[in-house]
């Protein structure tokens, strides 16, 4: 059964399976109650999508979203090939191109939990090739593992020359190894995207697994996750499932060429669909937030948080999109994502993919548990702005409300200690949980004096209000007075037991 809402034919059943797939995963946390249904978001959504198809040229796409372990919703438009004129399904099998850089950063740290690598090796010990290599200067610093990972080995920006390299043999790339390559800036000092570098890492998992790298990550990542439409050899796919990849010229799509599996398909090789991707993004999600479960997946959850650790380097970025264009991103490259803090949306993970023939993007923000993706197929087709116009759409929806953090034992005890405080005017009743520094950084008295001043402001209040936390050992309240609220922010001390270092109080009249 299908339904179409403004062009957008959405498979039902699709999406049904997917949902019961994620259940059995077991990856879904706790969802809280839906500001405003995911049917009453479809058509604005669709519209979305219809306007970027339109005006990018773009024959087909695909797009999902996945929430609270959840596949909220996959959207179809178009076609995936122009001549017999196959429109695009939940299964049908795109190229996602960079977007595959996440699969080979997390089989590094895979192979490093497994204790066969470190990231701060130089990459030299995995892939012997590179001992002779001429750096820039005599004091560069040899590239290690972890440069290669977040695009600081010194390699000049090689798109689109790389995307072209995906074919090429792995012997052909021993020789270009060996006989070394220009380095742009000396490692270390700078950011600059590197296909190269990702290829390099693509060996480096090759070497040290003992084998071939799309192997290694079919076998390891991919199938242990349900993903068996998911991999490297677009030979092997269906023909008829496949959607082909085309570009705009002179007024009219050509055909891309179709490349087949070669040493760069680290970079950007991958091929799947919107049912299979949405398992990678679920998993991925899952990691968030930090607990005592047991492990699930393939890899270590918190191995999938450190792919959000960035290093230095910091860009600012204007949102893509067109719902905000004022909010200015602050970004950093962390392992095969890129890593933001956005006006409305928090922490975000994402990564575009451009190829011949191809176009995608992917959005994760575990702070409030929802990714977001499209696949299309037209050369470098950039759904980038699609993607964030949706993740708006939730936003303002309501959808977007973060992830509360529970309330620690030691942080609900310093509360009622800091209450009986300020509601007996004096230290006394909470002197018991005072950090050693509490006293000295103001005195008895002058907290007393604080205390009353407060009462005198506000008058009666509601003390009966929860803490808010803001960490395992810090958080925030509010109380209802009768002439305002008093605002407070409780900081604890790192000693065993917790004991408060800071309590800061505010009065805002009515």
């Amino acid at each position: 059964m299908t339904t179409k809402a403004h062009g957008v034919r959405v498979t039902l059943a699709a999406v049904m399976c997917l949902a019961a797939l994620a259940s059995a995963m077991n990856f879904a946390q706790t969802a809280p109650n839906t500001p405003a249904p995911m049917a009453q978001l479809v058509p604005r959504i669709d519209a979305i999508v219809q306007r970027y198809m339109q005006d990018a040229r773009v024959p087909g796409l695909v797009y999902g979203v996945v929430r609270h372990g959840r596949v909220e919703h996959v959207g179809m438009t178009g076609v995936q090939e122009l001549e017999t004129r196959r429109p695009v399904t939940a299964t049908t099998l795109f190229r996602i191109a960079s977007m595959s850089k996440a699969f080979t950063a997390l089989a590094i740290l895979k192979l490093r939990d497994d204790g066969k690598l470190t990231l701060d090796a130089l990459a030299e010990t995995y892939v012997p090739e590179m001992r002779g290599w001429k750096y820039p200067t005599s004091d560069s610093p040899r590239l290690r593992v972890r440069d290669l990972l977040s695009h600081v080995g010194g390699f000049v920006t090689d798109d689109p020359w790389g995307d072209r390299q995906t074919v090429l043999p792995e012997a052909d790339f021993t020789r270009m190894l060996r006989e070394g390559v220009p380095f742009t800036r000396t490692p270390g000092t700078g950011y600059e995207y590197s296909n190269f570098g990702f290829a390099l890492l693509g060996r480096i998992v090759s070497n040290v697994s003992g084998k071939p790298y799309k192997d290694y990550i079919e076998q390891t990542i991919m199938r242990p996750l349900g993903m068996t439409d998911t991999g490297y050899d677009i030979t092997v796919s269906p023909p008829d499932r496949r959607a082909l990849g085309y570009r705009w010229e002179n007024e009219a799509f050509v055909r891309e060429p179709d490349m087949v599996h070669g040493a760069f398909g680290a970079m950007g090789g991958v091929q799947t669909t919107a049912v299979d991707y949405a398992k990678w993004v679920t998993f991925l999600l899952s990691a968030w937030p930090p607990r005592d479960d047991a492990e699930q997946g393939p890899a270590k959850r918190a191995s999938v948080r450190e792919l959000a650790e960035g290093l230095n380097f910091p860009q600012r970025l204007p949102r893509p999109g067109t719902s905000n264009p004022t909010c200015v991103q602050a970004m950093v490259y962390g392992m095969g994502l890129r890593i933001a803090q956005d006006c409305d949306a928090g922490l975000t993970l994402a990564h575009g993919g451009g190829y011949p023939g191809y176009g995608s993007y992917v959005l994760l923000l575990p702070d409030h548990d929802v990714g977001i993706y499209a696949f299309a197929n037209r050369t470098y087709a950039g759904p980038s702005g699609v993607v964030w116009d949706i993740a708006m759409e939730f936003q303002k929806a309501g959808w977007l409300t973060g992830r509360a953090i529970p309330v620690s034992a030691a942080l609900a005890q310093s509360y009622r200690a800091a209450q009986s405080m300020i509601m007996a005017r004096k230290i006394d009743p909470g002197r018991g949980a005072l950090a050693p520094n509490f006293l000295m950084d103001r005195s008895e008295a002058n907290w007393a004096a604080e205390f009353a001043r407060l009462a005198a402001q506000a008058g009666t209040c509601r003390t009966d209000t929860a803490i808010v936390a803001t960490g395992g050992l810090s958080g925030t309240f509010v109380w209802s007075c009768e002439r305002g609220a008093i605002n407070g922010t409780l900081l604890l001390a790192p000693t065993n037991p917790p004991t408060i270092q800071s309590l800061r109080l505010t009065f805002a009249a009515r």
